[in-house]
């Protein structure tokens, strides 16, 4: 939590704004990292920014438990791989509410509003592997919740990316637009369960995704910019693929019988780096234009009105999957150790300024793990720049990335260090058979950073009063039961 005699001096020194934030408007906060920032100092960092709205992949006690008493509204998450054991059982269902949601809203505790069952469990990629689960699972926690008597406020529901619905290629307008025939039957009645139970279905929408998988998409689409030929559908205009690929949800769930279903957007953004597209220039771009229009409340064609949005991500994440793409690990509106990438106006009225960034953050060592260009032998050297990368976050390096331009001797380093670094600068993790070597010269070149490596949050755990509490508490149990 923000001390308050931080607060006057922010407000004081005109770093912090009493401005409203766009209505409606959260962040996704992952946590896929390798070196985690303390919840606390996240959570000071989101409070600093006014913003009022996160979404969770996880129920993670430590990172749950620093919501408390903050006034802001929390989506916590089961994963995916524990769909199963909610589906069979509702004793499981029964157990995970009662241990990740009602044990935290004590007077003054955590504010959660939704309960997300899995994340995007119907995916292409997945093979099916969760369709059978999904919506038992979804029924039992709902089912859970009303009989913890907090179902009332608290509703359970599955964000779903956009590919479960969609329009037919030889007519490729909203109006067509109708959940994919292989899970139809199941989206129908997972959308009345919704309706019934008054939940609401979220959706990740992503224009970049529209970009980066075809080189014939529109560009000028994929921002907000009213600078493209836009898209007209039965007396309707779409000057951006958002908008659209919103309204062919809003005609999939009139197919199905839920024309008036609430809409969450759970997932939008625009990564930083990791292709040729995922630039701060495209980023900044993304925002400006779509967090003006979230302002305006104008809506979309099919449903005017304020959006509720949830943006993607807060933090950069270097151990997400790069299976979709490099870009992955580059969504945060901040990079790894909560600094701001780029000037953005949250209140969508566009006035750019540096957002606040994390407080207090620790560094390690400022060193670094070059390529040692006194080695005797450079034969090992691409199987070394293999495994480092493997192993450590290589993603910069690609074709019209931030690091693209290096030369093949600053390649090998930046790939070095990004390993070393995410080792806590282990002496043993820069030899590398020889080819490597620790320097204490910043390597990093326009802009291309070789960063340092923050302290471990997670690690830090132990050091924190209430941890050492517990600690001395079980040092005294253990004491008296001798």
């Amino acid at each position: 939590m923000i001390r308050a005699h931080s607060a006057m001096i922010w407000l004081s020194t005109g770093l912090l704004l009493c401005a409203t934030l766009v209505q409606g408007i959260g962040v996704n906060w992952g946590t896929m990292a390798s070196h985690l920032l303390p919840p606390s100092t996240v959570v000071e960092m989101i409070k600093a920014n006014n913003i009022q709205k996160v979404k969770l992949f996880d129920a993670d006690s430590w990172t749950v438990s620093s919501l408390a008493g903050t006034d802001i509204q929390v989506i916590v998450a089961i994963p995916n791989d524990m769909l199963h054991l909610m589906s069979k059982d509702y004793k499981n269902a029964q157990e995970w509410v009662k241990q990740n949601v009602t044990r935290h809203l004590y007077d003054g505790g955590v504010d959660i509003r939704y309960v997300a069952v899995g994340n995007e469990p119907f995916l292409k990629s997945y093979n099916e592997t969760f369709v059978n689960d999904t919506l038992p699972a979804l029924q039992n926690i709902q089912k859970a919740l009303d009989e913890a008597g907090v179902g009332g406020k608290i509703k359970a529901t599955v964000p779903l990316n956009a590919d479960v619905y969609g329009s037919p290629a030889h007519q490729p307008v909203p109006s067509t637009g109708n959940f994919r025939s292989d899970i139809r039957s199941v989206m129908q009645t997972i959308v009345k369960f919704l309706n019934s139970s008054k939940a609401p279905f979220i959706v990740n929408i992503y224009p970049f995704l529209s970009l980066y998988y075809s080189s014939d998409f529109p560009e000028d689409f994929a921002f907000f910019d009213d600078t493209g030929k836009g898209l007209d559908d039965g007396g309707k205009h779409y000057d951006n693929v958002f908008e659209a690929n919103y309204d062919t949800l809003v005609w999939s769930l009139k197919r199905a019988g839920v024309p008036d279903l609430k809409i969450v957007v759970g997932e939008v953004g625009w990564p930083t780096d990791g292709d040729k597209h995922a630039t701060v220039k495209n980023a900044k771009r993304f925002y400006d234009g779509f967090l003006k229009r979230l302002a305006a409340k104008k809506g979309t064609p099919l449903r005017p009105g304020p959006l509720e949005v949830y943006l993607f991500g807060l933090l950069d994440e270097d151990q997400k999957s790069i299976a979709p793409g490099n870009f992955e690990r580059h969504w945060g509106i901040f990079s790894y150790d909560g600094k701001p990438k780029f000037p953005m106006d949250l209140t969508g009225h566009g006035n750019d300024k540096n957002l606040l960034p994390a407080k207090g953050v620790q560094y390690l060592e400022k060193q670094w793990c070059v390529l040692n260009k006194e080695a005797k032998s450079t034969s090992k050297l691409p199987a070394n720049m293999d495994y480092a990368c493997s192993n450590g976050d290589c993603t910069a390096l690609g074709y019209g990335c931030s690091c693209n331009n290096l030369d093949a001797s600053a390649n090998a380093s930046y790939a070095f260090n990004m390993y070393f670094q995410m080792q806590d600068q282990d002496v043993q993790a820069c030899n590398f058979n020889g080819l490597a070597k620790i320097t204490t010269k910043n390597m990093s070149q326009g802009d291309c950073l070789f960063p340092i490596q923050i302290e471990n949050g997670s690690e830090r755990l132990s050091l924190t009063p209430r941890s050492v509490a517990l600690t001395l508490l079980s040092v005294l149990i253990a004491l008296v039961s001798l």
